[in-house]
């Protein structure tokens, strides 16, 4: 019964996603459609939660805007997330982040992993070829004077 249920959600599921952990800030880009337009909005915010998997996979983002925590679940293989991008990595020893919604300021600072900022770096880089290093014409020595 499994296998047909993995067949069937299986060119549902994204390739694209990113490795998403409790306590990564990320920003995840959604499509919103205002009247005959449509139009992306970023969204930013820590992972305070993951439930599920396969297509119906989740994550809960929470952020703060004006004083007031919001937050939102995103089902990450839905085709209104269009994509998502980590902004740093968070270093925390929970599954559930619950206690961030007590507080409030500097409390809410989660540690970034160490060596984080190098891998996300490198992740969003496109490998350029570099190319080679122009050559200076070869300059003679002067004769000496005489």
């Amino acid at each position: 019964m499994n296998q047909i249920i993995q067949e069937i959600e299986a060119p549902l599921l994204k390739t694209s996603l990113p490795v998403l952990n409790i306590g990564d800030t990320v920003k995840v880009f959604v499509k919103i459609k205002e009247g005959g337009k449509e139009r992306t909005q970023g969204y930013e915010g820590v992972i305070i939660k993951r439930n599920g998997n396969g297509v119906g996979a989740t994550i809960t983002v929470r952020r703060v805007f004006q004083g007031i925590g919001i937050e939102r679940v995103f089902l990450l293989h839905s085709p209104r997330v269009e994509k998502i991008t980590v902004q740093r990595r968070g270093h925390v020893r929970r599954a559930k982040l619950y206690y961030l919604r007590e507080r409030t300021g500097k409390a809410t600072r989660i540690k970034e992993k160490i060596g984080a900022r190098k891998e996300l770096v490198a992740a969003s880089a496109p490998q350029a070829k570099a190319a080679p290093a122009p050559t200076a014409p070869a300059v003679e020595p002067a004769a000496p004077n005489q």
